[in-house]
């Protein structure tokens, strides 16, 4: 039995691409009607960026020349386990870890609301650390409501 050769198609006339199936190009996956689909790393550099601008708001002096980065994990382990985030105070730099963050955390409540409160806190953490005060005396009216 011979096989059939596949013949290609010519090009349509209205001059767009044809894939060898036949289809055109393809539409976005979220259509018109939807919101544009965040990325977790988009979401949580989102939530750092801004916690910094709240922090920066509220210790203007202290925090100006501060850099927030993140990273994806940290390059070694201690003995107290993955580290959540750097400090470096003679650079101003503070480095959060996104993927121990938001992969070790433990919320009673797995909605958006809890993992921006877990993300939030890490960066009140970080700064606390950094400025030598504790994270409650960063925003002390932050979380009033809850």
């Amino acid at each position: 039995m011979a096989r059939s050769r596949r013949v290609s198609t010519p090009p349509s006339a209205r001059g767009g691409y044809r894939n060898r199936h036949g289809r055109g190009l393809r539409s976005s996956v979220t259509g018109p009607h939807l919101p544009v689909l965040r990325t977790r790393a988009e979401t949580f550099e989102g939530i750092v960026a801004e916690t910094a601008d709240y922090l920066r708001g509220q210790f203007p002096e202290e925090l100006a020349d501060v850099s927030f980065e993140i990273a994806g994990i940290p390059r070694s382990v201690t003995s107290s386990g993955l580290d959540r985030w750097w400090v470096d105070a003679g650079a101003r730099r503070v480095v959060l870890y996104r993927l121990p963050i938001e992969r070790l955390q433990h919320l009673h409540a797995d909605d958006e609301a809890h993992q921006r409160m877990h993300v939030e806190g890490y960066v009140f953490k970080a700064v606390a650390e950094l400025l030598g005060k504790d994270p409650w005396d960063l925003a002390p009216d932050r979380y009033h409501h809850f």
